[in-house]
Formats: structure tokens, C-alpha cells, sequence
């Protein structure tokens, strides 16, 4: 997608480094950061200066990779399983993750010194291009949902920030605006780190495609005034039932969807999915630091980006729920638009 009329991707490998967006500094500024060391890019993805699930994906595909590189040739996979269980740690939701680390993993298995170096490389990079391709047709198939003068509500931050490219959910819709579709999207805010207003909102206007950022508690309101047509998220893994962890918010946002009719979509490659994982129940959903609730960032008047505290109380800051899939009226994979059960999952895994 364009910055300023410039395409970036979110995630790139480039030699021994990672090049990454600095997500926490945006709207304000945007710039780019490099991470040098394995280190380095595990605190980019448990701090979120890379966020979202495919772009935490191919970072810590490209985090394997980059441990490879820095490695002698003896010690090739010592230092890649060394990597793995340290962005492995970083955080437990989003199943991209998994899959990028175990991609890279799998490519250089039986593989020795300058073999299993580029194997591990050509895997991280694979991962990368799958992911924006991926999302690219998520965006081609989403997009024949969307009619001129529809109003669309998401949730969190599902476009080309939170992925390499494209992005899940905001996909259909940056696809139905350059198709000349008129549309108008609802940004709520999502607190506690506002990756509504920042990101979504931020990448709308670089698209620009018409939206307003409402309050969280707004968007229940807004349904109920028929001024939505439909509601559209991402995802950070799916159950093999169909159930939905995403963002804190969505069960929520789900649930006020089903009772005024509104159809519910979730955009996401199947690289989300997790067969494993037999239901909501059995994901891991991740606890937060207390400061995200406790301080906001932002520009002050002056145009200084500084840290404000707004409460001193006691903070309980999960950062995922799971939206049961009775609640989800269907999938948009890149594979095309699946029934959000079991059997909508396995078909669209099977691809």
C-alpha cells in the first residue's frame, strides 16, 4: 500500500536485518526501524512496534531467518531453534506467528550451513509474499459484498498495517474504492492503544476512503440507528469450530451485530486458522501490561509525542475475546467466502 504516493510493505527482510514500520509512532510521525539482532526483533513484536497477525507472521518468519544469517555455518540450527522459542514467546494468540516460525523451520530441516541459511531466507521471504498475496485476494472476494452507499463498521486495525500488504479486512474495502464503489467506514477507537483511531483511521486517509472514528461505546448505538450495513474484522486465530479470537471488543460488537440483523464477516488467510486448536475455549488469550490502560500516548499541543497517565486504579488488560462462530455469518479467506463452522473452516484449509 502508499505512503505519501510511495508503496511500502509492513515487514522486510533485507540481509541481517528487519525493517519494520514503527506502528506506535503513527498518525504522527512514520518513519522505519531496523533490528539488528534476533533480540531486537522479539521486543519489536512484544512491544508492537510490529502488530497484527500476519505482519507479527512474517516477522517472526524473518526473525528465524535473520538468526540463520548472524550464525556461523555449525551453528545454523542451533541459533534458528534458539529464535524460535524466543519470538515464539513474545505473544500467545495470533496464530501467524506459529505458522511464519515453523515455516522457516521446516525449510531448513535437513539442511546444513550455507544450504540451511537460504533455504531459511527464501522461507521468510515466502512467507512474506504469500501473506500480501493472500490478502490481496481477500480483498478481490470481500469486495463483491460491498454496494455503493453501504456503511461499514470494523474493529481494530485488519488493513495492510497488521498484514505485509493489503491487510484482511480493510482489503475488500481499499479493493471496492478503487473499483469506484462509494462507501463509508465506521473506525471505532479500540482502547486501550487506539488502534482504530491511529491505524485504521490513518490508513483510510492514505486510501482515501471516506470514514469517521467514533468512540467505542458509539458503534452499538450507531447499529441500532440503521447507519450499518455491515460489520467486517479480522482475526488473530481461528478455532477449528469456527470460533474467533481478535481484538478485545469484537465478541461485543458480534453480538450487537446478530441482535439488528447486521452480517458479521471476518477476513482472514488461512494461515489464521488453527485445526489444532479444537475451540474458543482452548486459545490462550494474552494479558497485557497495565500501562497501555493506565497512560496514552500522543502529540500535545506544542507538538510534542508524550506519555499522559489517565487513571492510577488497579488494570485488568486482556487484549483478545472470542466471538463464538454462531455469531460470524462467514469467512472471506483467499481462498473465497466459507460457512464460519467446522465444516467452513476444514473446507476452506483443504484449498
Amino acid at each position: 500500500m502508499n505512503v505519501d504516493g510511495v508503496h511500502h510493505r509492513t515487514v522486510r527482510l533485507d540481509g541481517a536485518c528487519v525493517d519494520l514500520i514503527d506502528q506506535p509512532r503513527l498518525p504522527h510521525a512514520f518513519a522505519r526501524v531496523r533490528t539488528k539482532t534476533v533480540l531486537e526483533t522479539a521486543d519489536a513484536i512484544r512491544t508492537m512496534v510490529v502488530r497484527g497477525a500476519g505482519a507479527i507472521g512474517a516477522t517472526g518468519a524473518a526473525g528465524v531467518a535473520q538468526a540463520a544469517v548472524l550464525a556461523g555455518d555449525s551453528q545454523v540450527h542451533a541459533a534458528m531453534h534458539e529464535a524460535a522459542r524466543i519470538l515464539a514467546a513474545t505473544r500467545p494468540t495470533a496464530q501467524n506467528l506459529f505458522y511464519g516460525i515453523d515455516r522457516v523451520l521446516a525449510a531448513a530441516e535437513g539442511l546444513e550451513g550455507r544450504q540451511a541459511r537460504d533455504a531459511a531466507v527464501a522461507a521468510a521471504e515466502a512467507v512474506a509474499d504469500e501473506d500480501a498475496d493472500s490478502c490481496r485476494r481477500i480483498g478481490e472476494h470481500g469486495a463483491a459484498l460491498l454496494k455503493d452507499g453501504m456503511r461499514i463498521a470494523t474493529h481494530c486495525n485488519a488493513g495492510w498495517l497488521a498484514f505485509v500488504d493489503w491487510g484482511s479486512a480493510l482489503a475488500p474495502i481499499y479493493r471496492a474504492h478503487r473499483d469506484g464503489v462509494k462507501l463509508e467506514v465506521w473506525v471505532d477507537e479500540t482502547r486501550p492503544r487506539g488502534q482504530g483511531a491511529r491505524l485504521t483511521a490513518w490508513e483510510l486517509a492514505q486510501e482515501g476512503v471516506p470514514h469517521r472514528v467514533i468512540a467505542d461505546g458509539a458503534l452499538a448505538s450507531r447499529m441500532a440507528a440503521g447507519e450499518v450495513d455491515l460489520l467486517i474484522t479480522g482475526a488473530d486465530r481461528v478455532a477449528a469450530n469456527g470460533d474467533v479470537a481478535n481484538k478485545i471488543g469484537t465478541y461485543g460488537a458480534a453480538v450487537c451485530a446478530k441482535h439488528h440483523g447486521i452480517p458479521f464477516y471476518v477476513a482472514l488467510p488461512t494461515s489464521t486458522m488453527a485445526p489444532g486448536t479444537p475451540d474458543g475455549a482452548s486459545i490462550p488469550i494474552e494479558q497485557r501490561d497495565a500501562e497501555e490502560v493506565q497512560y496514552t500516548w500522543g502529540t500535545d499541543d506544542d507538538g510534542v509525542f508524550r506519555r499522559v497517565r489517565t487513571t492510577y486504579s488497579p488494570v485488568a488488560n486482556p487484549a483478545f475475546d472470542v466471538t463464538p462462530a454462531s455469531l460470524v455469518t462467514g469467512f472471506i479467506t483467499q481462498h473465497g467466502i466459507f460457512g464460519a463452522d467446522a465444516t467452513g473452516v476444514a473446507a476452506s484449509l483443504a484449498r
